[in-house]
């Protein structure tokens, strides 16, 4: 129901909106760059936080031509630190490395918990975002203390609020993305998976969603069928493949509190093209997709050179889907 709230809230978004657009930080629209491979850094975080300069020339020097961010804000001093780099530094290092970065990860779990809905925390992240010349912000997770505790409610309080981000990065010449992972497809109280709800429930010219092609694959659904039903709301992708000896979805309906971490801590990734994930017949229907750009993510690495992992990666990304 809109009410009085609301209307504040609005009121807010759109503010803030014109003050980005007062502060000149207004993006361009990413350019269509599919053949260009980026790299999610949360891959190579331990690396990065030895030595982020040299990490950064090296994912250069494995191909990748752009990059994507991780959340990097700590809300008790409303600042942004890479790695000990500020925005305008990190920005100044990639540029220096012929690498873009199109997407970022940020944290809004105060903003999408119902009861609580503040939007602080997104209009300076959105600031963050737009000094790093970045035109997607993109959610990487539910509310942190809720995730396996999700119901219908939840999800719906989520689309609701990422419309009205949306709002707002739609003033800003930006664009609000969701990245899943598996407990998005637990079946709600409603009938409907968590996933449905926010793709249903949220508007296509407001928010898009960054399917991970591991995870969605994980819980047990075909990322073909999704682009089927919401054709064109898929313009990113993460590009993660499955260790051949943990093929087995996992049941998300089964998940309970206390779960999530043991299912995530027992999975094992592997290099692109080298587990069980098919990616022919997902990359075959991009179009369906509306896919734009593609990432290269492993949440863990188990080669003794993390930097020839990125680049076993993306080889066989270029060799055999970018055809």
């Amino acid at each position: 129901m809109y009410n009085r709230r609301n209307f504040l809230q609005m009121t807010a978004l759109a503010a803030a909106g014109t003050m980005l657009a007062s502060k000149g930080l207004l993006a361009k629209p990413a350019p269509a760059a599919l053949n260009a491979v980026g790299l999610q850094l949360y891959t190579l975080r331990d690396e990065l936080a030895k030595d982020a300069k040299g990490t950064i020339e090296k994912v250069a020097a494995a191909g990748y031509a752009h990059v994507e961010t991780f959340y990097h804000y700590t809300t008790a001093t409303a600042k942004a630190d890479y790695w000990g780099l500020t925005p305008k530094e990190l920005k100044a290092l990639l540029a220096a490395n012929n690498l873009k970065t199109y997407s970022g990860h940020y944290q809004l779990n105060d903003f999408l918990t119902r009861g609580n809905g503040n939007m602080d925390a997104l209009k300076i992240q959105l600031e963050i975002a737009q000094e790093l010349g970045q035109h997607y912000l993109v959610v990487p997770v539910p509310p942190f203390m809720l995730i396996d505790k999700m119901k219908a409610a939840d999800y719906q309080f989520m689309a609701s609020q990422m419309n009205k981000a949306g709002e707002l990065c739609k003033k800003a010449g930006m664009q609000l993305g969701y990245h899943n992972h598996f407990w998005e497809f637990k079946t709600q109280d409603n009938g409907k998976t968590g996933y449905d709800i926010l793709l249903s429930e949220t508007q296509k010219d407001l928010v898009i969603f960054e399917l991970d092609l591991f995870w969605i694959t994980k819980a047990g659904f075909k990322p073909t069928d999704y682009f089927k039903k919401y054709p064109g709301r898929f313009p990113m992708w993460h590009v993660k493949d499955m260790d051949k000896n943990m093929p087995n979805p996992i049941p998300a309906d089964s998940l309970n509190h206390g779960h999530v971490m043991n299912i995530v801590q027992s999975i094992r990734y592997a290099e692109v093209g080298s587990g069980v994930v098919d990616f022919k017949d997902i990359f075959a229907a991009q179009k369906t997709a509306g896919l734009k750009h593609i990432f290269v993510e492993q949440d863990n690495i188990y080669m003794s050179d993390k930097f020839e992992s990125i680049k076993q990666s993306i080889d066989y990304i270029k060799q055999h889907l970018l055809k």
